[in-house]
């Protein structure tokens, strides 16, 4: 019987915190033989409800891009999935953490203000999340 690969779920917004997590997450997955799952996360504000859907694909497309940079800056050397998924960072990888072993976020990310120890959708995870969580600090420069 085999078991299956343990999931790692990476929250990447494309900044360099979680790049660094991506990183973190990569060098888990090599020593572990766990899967690496990048998710990247994008809504509308509130007030807007929904878009039409020409915009819905110029934007996805976008994001995956953006997810491609993060991973190709990441420079690992182990297979990383990726998904993009519509709706609020800290809902979406609460989500996906009832799929998840192991959930990794950067501490701050491009909303966060600087000084920050946590950022909102980092400490949203650490406190609602179906698993184990990791939160990868900056490295000290």
């Amino acid at each position: 019987m085999n078991a299956k690969a343990p999931l790692v779920v990476v929250g990447v917004d494309g900044s360099d915190e979680s790049v660094e997590a991506l990183k973190w997450a990569a060098s888990y997955g090599k020593s572990t033989g766990a899967t690496i799952r990048a998710v990247k996360c994008w809504h509308y504000p509130w007030a807007m409800q929904t878009a039409p859907a020409q915009i819905d694909a110029s934007v996805e497309q976008q994001i995956k891009g953006e997810l491609e940079d993060a991973v190709k800056k990441a420079s690992a050397d182990v297979e990383i999935e990726r998904e993009v998924r519509e709706g609020h960072a800290s809902q979406v990888l609460v989500t996906e953490s009832h799929e998840a072993d192991l959930l990794v976020v950067g501490s701050r990310g491009h909303g966060a203000f600087h000084g920050m120890l946590l950022g909102s959708v980092s400490q949203h995870c650490a406190n609602n999340s179906a698993c184990p969580v990791v939160v990868v600090r900056p490295r000290p420069i």
